[in-house]
């Protein structure tokens, strides 16, 4: 197995440690029995690979570390939060006092210093907790100076602004291997888009979110980019496509219910009818893809989703006349057909003819 990342390593950890387990249970079962010297040398070879492992990537070796290591990332993020906050506030407890050069330099060099600090942890730092924690701080910082050199030389509010931040995101994310900067980047990314598809279409940029259809054009750039190679990172293509699904989904839910806020000059029932179409046929799509393709995640947005339009529309069949204790009774039975029906597509046997 060639390991060129993080994501890599962890897995060859994860292999190793399920293999131990299995080879104590074959043992105990008499169904394999290795002799002294053929015991210590696979004890031997996991715990150097596992030692060069931790090394280069420092990869979580057993369920301690891992418990650990939750732990370390939930610290790191208050931690970046708080600093955060700390440079919010620091800026506007004594910026009224300095002068507007000073104002100017520290606006331009602070994001500067931020960078370079995120960039030089990162690659001393293995672990890579403070280097996401420089990153957040960073960002932060880069948001805020640049809404205060606008209000400076009072520049007009643009959603340009939207695509400086999200790429200043992304370089950070792409730089330090982080979720959370990455998942920044997609909201920043996403809301400029879309803002952008809105004044393509009449609106003001500020309101872009009165209208859902403006989301379209950004979810389809975003399940489209992982689809570039993204091996290196770890969970990014993940990230990509649970964002993606989530900007097409809700969309077309709160289309599927209020038809009014759509562009289409069409009747309302028939914009609402069409969306529940389209979110019936795309969510059973994510599913069938998704376990073609063996993406857990898009599976289960999609499962979330089809579950969701589903009860959605019992709401609207038969809340009004249905007794109340009937329609849970359906709701519960529909939830059992579900579950037999995905319990039948675990199978591999039956999955490979379904999907074959």
């Amino acid at each position: 197995m060639l390991i060129r990342s993080k994501v890599d390593a962890q897995k060859r950890a994860d292999q190793i440690g399920y293999f131990q387990v299995e080879l104590t249970v074959m043992e105990q079962e008499n169904i394999l029995s290795l002799n002294e010297d053929q015991h210590s040398a696979i004890v031997s070879y996991h715990k150097n690979l596992l030692g060069e492992l931790s090394s280069n990537f420092d990869i979580d070796s057993n369920k301690q570390e891992k418990q650990l290591s939750l732990g370390m990332k939930i610290t790191s993020f208050l931690g970046a939060l708080g600093l955060a906050a700390s440079v919010f506030f620091l800026f506007y407890q004594f910026w009224g006092k300095f002068s507007t050069n000073i104002q100017l330099f520290i606006l331009m060099v602070t994001p500067l210093i931020g960078l370079t600090a995120t960039m030089y942890v990162s690659g001393k730092e293995k672990t890579g907790y403070f280097s996401k924690v420089f990153g957040l701080v960073t960002l932060a910082a880069f948001v805020l100076n640049l809404s205060m050199l606008g209000q400076i030389f009072n520049i007009t509010p643009s959603e340009n602004a939207l695509l400086i931040w999200a790429v200043f995101a992304f370089l950070l994310a792409y730089a330090t291997d982080a979720r959370l900067l990455l998942a920044m980047g997609i909201i920043l990314m996403a809301s400029f888009l879309s803002a952008k598809t809105g004044t393509w279409n009449g609106c003001y940029w500020i309101n872009f979110g009165e209208r859902p259809e403006n989301f379209f054009p950004a979810a389809i750039v975003l399940f489209l980019l992982p689809f570039l190679p993204h091996n290196r990172f770890s969970g990014f293509s993940s990230i990509y496509r649970v964002f993606a699904m989530l900007l097409f989904f809700i969309p077309v839910l709160i289309l599927s219910n209020w038809g009014l806020v759509s562009y289409m000059n069409f009747a309302r029932d028939s914009i609402e009818i069409l969306y529940q179409v389209a979110g019936f046929v795309f969510s059973a799509a994510a599913i069938f893809v998704g376990i073609k393709k063996g993406w857990s995640e898009v599976v289960n947005t999609g499962n979330a989703f089809f579950t969701i339009f589903l009860y959605t529309k019992f709401y609207d069949w038969w809340w009004d006349w249905m007794p109340k204790y009937l329609f849970f009774l359906v709701i519960g039975l529909t939830a059992m057909l579900i579950l037999f029906i995905f319990k039948r597509l675990r199978n591999p046997d039956i999955s490979k003819e379904v999907l074959s």
